[in-house]
């Protein structure tokens, strides 16, 4: 299921942005300049998306441009993250989050 609170803190960590409200049911970041930014509820119900099977609905997906895609997705799997071992190539890696929705890294140019 997915945890308003657990997703709200992970995804806090990966993009350095604050939790600017936290519920049980409902969180919220704020990005840069304070400016809400992305919101998160409790769904007791909730069936992730698959990986690299379709299953469920995509509720979102994140892009991630980074430097080292190792070192960035070991940090994300300390954080909570999946690496699974279906990847599409190289310069990418798909991770899931606490809740199961998948999301990439790739290189930053």
């Amino acid at each position: 299921s997915s945890d308003a609170r657990r997703d709200a803190r992970f995804w806090s960590e990966v993009l350095g942005w604050d939790v600017a409200s936290e519920q049980d049911e409902y969180a919220m970041l704020t990005g840069p300049g304070g400016a809400p930014a992305v919101g998160f509820g409790t769904v007791a119900d909730h069936e992730a998306p698959g990986w690299p099977n379709d299953r469920g609905t995509k509720q979102f997906h994140f892009d991630l441009a980074v430097e080292d895609l190792d070192a960035a997705a070991q940090r994300c799997v300390e954080l909570g993250a999946i690496l699974p071992a279906d990847q599409p190539g190289d310069t990418w890696r798909v991770l899931l989050d606490p809740s199961g929705h998948p999301f990439c890294l790739t290189l930053a140019w």
